[in-house]
C-alpha cells in the first residue's frame, strides 16, 4: 500500500541505523512538512475564495488547511510505522487503521465542503438548477450518500477485503429493487426534475389539464400537494404531474392574473354606451388593478347576440372566484338600470296545418 512512498523510505534511512530514531525523524519531518502546506493552502484558498461571505469564508479555509494539515500528519504516521521495524501483520493493520482514518478525514471535509459551495451557489443572484435553495438539499443528500457509499468501498479495500463479491450481489440487489419499485423511482425522478426546472413553485396557483386547480403546497421527491379553493388538500404523484400540462396562473414577470368577463347583449344595442358602462365598472371596482389598466373588446356578432369581453387585473389568482361574481353582479344591476337587455337564446316554432294545399301534407301527395 505504500510502495509509492519507497523514495521517502530510502531518504529517512540515510539519517539513522535505528529504526525507532528513523520512525522519529519521519514525524518530526512530516509535522513542519504538514505546517508549510497548512499555511500554503491556507493563502491559497483565502485568494479564492475571497469572493464569499465572511463566515462560509472562514469556515472553509478552517476546512480546507485543518485536512491538508491532518492528511500530511497522518501519512507521516505511516512512514513513521513503516520504518519502525514492526512485524508485517501489525505493520499491515497500522496501514489499514490510517488508510481508513484518512478515508474518514476525506470523506468528511467532502461533505461538509459540498453543502458550503452548495450553500454559496444558492445565495447567487442566478443559481444554477442544482443548486437552487429548493433543490440544493437533494443534491446535498445524494452527494452524501454517493460519499458514503464510496467511504465504505475504499474502507473495505484499505483492509484488504474481496468486493468482488459484495459488488456483484449488490448489483442483483438493486436491479430487483429497481423492478419492485419501478412506480417510486418514476415519482422519484419526476419529483427530481420538477424541483431542478421549477415549472411551479410553493405558493403558485397551477391548473392541470385533468383539472386539478390550486395553490401548490408541498412540492416533494414523491408527490406535488395542492390546496383548492374548498379547502381541500390534493395529492399527486410526481409521475403524472410530470407528464401533465400545467397551467402556472402565477407564472410570468408578476403575480398579477387576467381575468376575463364575456358580457352578451341584444341586437340593436349601442356599443358605445354598452362599452362605456363596462369600462365604469372596472374603475370602480376594488380590487381591480390600475395597471395594466381595464379594458374591453367587441369579440363576434353571435347567433343571438353581440359579444364583448371585459379583460381586467387582479392582485393573484386567489381573488378569481370572489372578483368575477361582484363583477357579474354589477354588471347586471347596471345594464338592469340603464335599460340594455341581456339576451338568451331563443327558437321560433311556426305550426303548420298539413290540410292546406302547399303545407306538404298527405293531401299533396295524390
Amino acid at each position: 500500500m505504500t510502495r509509492w512512498l519507497d523514495p521517502v523510505f530510502d531518504w529517512v534511512g540515510y539519517l539513522s541505523p535505528s529504526p525507532y530514531l528513523r520512525a522519529g525523524v519521519a514525524i518530526v519531518l512530516f509535522l513542519l512538512l504538514a505546517k508549510l502546506v497548512d499555511i500554503i493552502v491556507t493563502v491559497i484558498m483565502g485568494r479564492l475564495l475571497r469572493h464569499w461571505g465572511g463566515s462560509r469564508r472562514e469556515e472553509a479555509i478552517t476546512l480546507g488547511h485543518r485536512t491538508v494539515f491532518r492528511t500530511v500528519v497522518l501519512i507521516g504516521l505511516m512512514i513513521a510505522a513503516n520504518l519502525a521495524g514492526l512485524s508485517p501483520r501489525v505493520d499491515s493493520i497500522t496501514d489499514s487503521v490510517i488508510g481508513t482514518i484518512l478515508i474518514l478525514l476525506w470523506i468528511v471535509a467532502g461533505i461538509r465542503g459540498s453543502a458550503l459551495l452548495l450553500d454559496a451557489l444558492s445565495q447567487r443572484p442566478s443559481p444554477p438548477a442544482w443548486a437552487r435553495p429548493t433543490t440544493a438539499p437533494l443534491f446535498n443528500n445524494l452527494l452524501r450518500v454517493m460519499l458514503a457509499l464510496l467511504a465504505a468501498y475504499a474502507i473495505l479495500l484499505a483492509w484488504n477485503v474481496n468486493v468482488t463479491g459484495l459488488v456483484a450481489s449488490a448489483g442483483i440487489l438493486g436491479l430487483a429493487l429497481s423492478f419492485a419499485a419501478q412506480d417510486t423511482l418514476g415519482n422519484l425522478f419526476a419529483g427530481v426534475a420538477i424541483l431542478t426546472d421549477q415549472p411551479y413553485r410553493i405558493g403558485d396557483y397551477i391548473v392541470l389539464d385533468s383539472g386539478e386547480r390550486g395553490q401548490v403546497t408541498h412540492v416533494g421527491l414523491r408527490s406535488t400537494r395542492l390546496l383548492t379553493r374548498d379547502d381541500e388538500e390534493v395529492s399527486i404523484p410526481n409521475g403524472i404531474i410530470g407528464k401533465a400540462k400545467i397551467i402556472n396562473e402565477s407564472g410570468g414577470p408578476y403575480v398579477k392574473y387576467r381575468l376575463r368577463v364575456p358580457i352578451r347583449v341584444a341586437y340593436g344595442s349601442d356599443i358605445d354606451q354598452v362599452m362605456g358602462h363596462l369600462m365604469a365598472v372596472a374603475a370602480e371596482h376594488p380590487t381591480i388593478c390600475e395597471t395594466p389598466e381595464p379594458r374591453v373588446r367587441f369579440r363576434t356578432f353571435a347567433e343571438s347576440c353581440l359579444e364583448f369581453e371585459l379583460l381586467v387585473w387582479i392582485a393573484q389568482p386567489a381573488l378569481r372566484g370572489l372578483a368575477l361574481h361582484e363583477l357579474n353582479c354589477e354588471i347586471y344591476r347596471v345594464f338592469e338600470r340603464e335599460g340594455i337587455r341581456i339576451p338568451y337564446p331563443q327558437r321560433d316554432l311556426h305550426i303548420m296545418d298539413w290540410r292546406e294545399p302547399g303545407a306538404g301534407g298527405p293531401g299533396d301527395a295524390r
